[in-house]
């Protein structure tokens, strides 16, 4: 019997790992767009047309002596203006009038209600002023120191009813309507400036006499600090004035 000899099983070829390529990763390709940039427009300013973008607008513009003189001068003549026409129908009826208002009382009998009237309010100095509301003036015929003495410098002065100071102004229509008028002094004329050397810092004023659309002139009397009663202190006022107008 014949054995058929096997043959020997082939070892499988060894295979050569077939080695796989990783694409590179390609560069990065930076692109620079140069972009020209926009011409910048101004802006146009935009123009304030309220109260305080005029006022600043004003302020800018004054950068002289004759800007600013300008402006004031402007600003007194609109404020006479304006006050005139604001109290046109007061003023017009008391110098139409005029020549039927009461007069003053005599010097000499002015003294002793003006005496009294600064006594019994504590008092600095009393001024007792006519009023001519035809040429618009005022004549300080009696003015009194604290003592009760007669200061006669400044009796016979003569200056305006109506002028620049806007406190004088308000006082004489508040007057022509019967009214006392209190308020801190801001002198306006050579004979304010004497009650401010006196110490007077707060003064009030009452028509002579106290009725309404009657203005012979009128009295002031000033002090060192506001009185605390103010509404019996205009009482006694009017009091003093009635006693120094003759009917």
């Amino acid at each position: 019997m014949v054995t058929a000899k096997k043959a020997p099983a082939k070892t499988p070829a060894k295979v050569a790992p077939v080695k796989r390529r990783t694409p590179k990763p390609k560069a990065e390709q930076t692109i620079n767009v140069s972009v020209a940039a926009p011409t910048p427009v101004k802006a146009e300013a935009k123009k304030d047309d309220s109260a305080l973008g005029k006022v600043i607008g004003l302020i800018e513009w004054v950068d002289n002596p004759f800007k600013l003189f300008t402006v004031i001068l402007l600003s007194f003549l609109f404020f006479a203006g304006y006050f005139a026409w604001d109290s046109r129908q007061v003023i017009l009826h008391a110098i139409t009038v005029q020549d039927k208002m009461p007069q003053l009382a005599k010097q000499e009998n002015l003294l002793a209600p003006a005496r009294s009237l600064m006594k019994d309010v504590d008092g600095l100095v009393v001024l007792i002023h006519k009023a001519n509301l035809t040429i618009n003036s005022r004549t300080t015929v009696l003015a009194l120191n604290s003592d009760g003495s007669r200061e006669k410098t400044l009796e016979g002065t003569v200056t305006s009813l109506f002028n620049a100071s806007s406190d004088r102004n308000a006082a004489m229509v508040a007057m022509l309507n019967g009214e006392v008028i209190c308020e801190e002094f801001n002198p306006s004329s050579k004979v304010g400036e004497w009650g401010v050397k006196q110490g007077v810092k707060f003064m009030c004023r009452g028509s002579i006499p106290p009725d309404m659309g009657k203005f012979a002139g009128y009295v002031a009397i000033g002090f060192k600090d506001k009185p605390e009663d103010i509404a019996a202190l205009k009482t006694r006022i009017n009091l003093a004035a009635t006693d120094m107008s003759e009917d």
